[in-house]
């Protein structure tokens, strides 16, 4: 049975109430706390209009805590990455608070990150980012006092900071592990398995079927995947173009500094261009 691609189900499924079981699963399964989604926010990108965006998609959210959580999917290669992360929690930070209100008003962000390139250095493919403070000397960590826990209802320093949930779905290798593993299971390969039980893929199992959508819906759909297709193509034909023009780069200087060697050496040129192959002016002009 053929299910369709998360980052579609944000565009077009997701943002109803009535699904916000789906999201809640998942979001749930991966921070390790059971969320209620209260309301589907605007965000950055999911204030455009435009059918072709294909490149990132994002979903926001305010579960009944009042929470703020951000789920991106991102496509294609992007080597700042990291950097609009931070951006895009920093944002939200500062757009949910209201000016004169005191600074315990800030809103507790998630930013989760569904990634399908390489990203990084890493060979695990679920990485979690939270804030804490250590001690320079004493390597001890430092914690909220006791009124402070009274006063803002948490436990923990870290529960006040940003907290950043990066999946890199092509580094998973298909073998599910636990339940959080069934989720990027289907990221990566849009395929609910019968016996897949993680909170909200059952739910996920019916509503996203590729067969429920109606025609409009189906064809607007298979004209996404024809599209995202035709940008991988584009984009991978670029990647072999520019790694092509980087080898001749790399292969010139290495025939340079060959035929400067056998110069040097004192042999002939035209010995000097068959070992080479550069011709003879380009010998020339070594001097």
């Amino acid at each position: 049975m053929k299910h369709i691609r998360f980052d579609w189900a944000i565009k077009k499924i997701l943002r109803d109430k009535v699904n916000f079981v789906i999201l809640e699963g998942f979001i749930s399964e991966l921070i390790g706390e059971s969320i209620k989604i209260d309301t589907v926010l605007e965000s950055e990108s999911n204030q455009s209009s435009e059918e072709s965006k294909l490149n990132r998609v994002d979903i926001l959210a305010r579960s009944n805590q009042g929470e703020l959580l951000l789920i991106e999917v991102q496509n294609s290669t992007e080597q700042d990455y990291f950097h609009r992360m931070l951006y895009g929690a920093s944002s939200l930070i500062i757009d949910y608070l209201n000016r004169g209100e005191p600074y315990s008003s800030i809103k507790k962000v998630y930013s989760i990150n569904i990634v399908y390139f390489s990203l990084g250095r890493g060979n695990d493919y679920v990485y979690e980012g939270r804030t804490e403070f250590l001690g320079r000397h004493l390597s001890d960590r430092l914690e909220l006092s006791g009124t402070q826990k009274e006063l803002f209802k948490i436990e923990n320093i870290h529960k006040i900071f940003p907290e950043y949930y990066l999946l890199r779905v092509n580094k998973f290798d298909d073998s599910t592990r636990d339940s959080l593993d069934e989720w990027i299971y289907f990221l990566k390969n849009s395929e609910i398995k019968d016996s897949f039980a993680a909170k909200g893929l059952p739910e996920a199992k019916e509503r996203l079927r590729e067969d429920t959508l109606d025609l409009a819906e189906s064809q607007a759909y298979k004209k996404y995947l024809k599209d995202k297709q035709y940008e991988i193509s584009i984009l991978e034909t670029t990647k072999i173009a520019a790694e092509l023009e980087g080898w001749k780069r790399g292969r010139r200087e290495e025939q340079l500094n060959i035929a400067k060697a056998m110069r040097v050496a004192g042999s002939k040129l035209d010995f000097i261009a068959q070992v080479t192959g550069l011709s003879l002016a380009e010998l020339e002009s070594l001097g």
